[in-house]
């Protein structure tokens, strides 16, 4: 696997506040980190913080997330904001259980203003297989239709294999269309498939395996979309049990994913 940008997912530790998890990226030796707005906690204290945290340990911010339409007003402006001050490449959104002509005025109503108050950010749209945009097809299609420059869509390498899409498709897809998908999640998982849609929940957000612990094409999936960034979302009960310190749990991830990519 060829070196990439490798970001920590803010899902590794959301047992950490941003500043602190910029700080465990850091000391693990990720290339950047992924922010976790809570609207209920993020001031303009933190801000300040993850900025200082940023320029201190000299790596960068992949993304803020989430933005999770069809449950309830959402922090547009105020995470809009927070990417603008901290320089986060990516908005990560999704449809969540909103019809899908509900969601897609709102997702170009997102563009447009993250065009005015975040310029720097591209807004990728993650398909899950439990939400109403819930495949590769169905996230291309919204992206399309609303045809802003400022959009991408986020591949996830557990949803993709788990709403019945391929490398090979993705590859497609991509080539296509250059630009389609400007970064890319990394996790595992067994060759087991969930049920329902409440294990498939489960296993998203508790779930998840080591990269190389588990069977997914990871490697096949990487070579799909070319120089992407690529972020470890790894969110796994078993893993925060079994590493109660969360800056020993992203140094775990980071060795997992160098063996993975030593050994392919």
């Amino acid at each position: 696997m060829p070196n990439r940008l490798l970001s920590l997912a803010a899902g590794c530790v959301l047992d950490l506040d941003p500043v602190a998890t910029v700080e465990a990226a850091a000391a693990a030796g990720f290339d950047a980190a992924g922010l976790w707005f809570d609207a209920a906690t993020w001031t303009s204290a933190t801000t300040s913080g993850v900025q200082r945290a940023l320029a201190a340990t000299g790596i960068g911010a992949l993304d803020i997330e989430p933005l999770i339409y069809g449950r309830g007003d959402l922090p547009v402006e105020a995470l809009l904001d927070a990417a603008a001050a901290t320089g986060a490449r990516f908005v990560l959104t999704c449809s969540g259980p909103a019809a899908v002509d509900d969601f897609l005025p709102q997702f170009e109503s997102l563009c447009a203003l993250a065009a005015d108050r975040a310029p720097q950010a591209t807004i990728t749209l993650e398909f899950l297989p439990i939400f109403t945009v819930g495949s590769l097809a169905s996230a291309i299609d919204v992206v399309s239709r609303v045809g802003a420059p400022n959009s991408g869509i986020l591949v996830d390498t557990l949803h993709l294999s788990r709403s019945g899409s391929t490398p090979a498709e993705l590859a497609a897809a991509v080539a296509a269309q250059p630009g389609l998908v400007p970064y890319l999640q990394l996790a595992d998982a067994p060759a087991a498939i969930p049920a329902d849609r409440t294990a498939l929940r489960d296993e998203a957000l508790n779930g998840r395996l080591l990269c190389g612990d588990g069977v997914l094409p990871i490697d096949d999936v990487v070579s799909a979309v070319p120089g992407a960034p690529l972020s470890v979302e790894l969110r796994s009960a078993a893993l925060v049990q079994r590493y109660t310190d969360p800056f020993e749990r992203a140094r775990v991830i980071y060795a997992s994913f160098e063996r993975m990519r030593t050994h392919s």
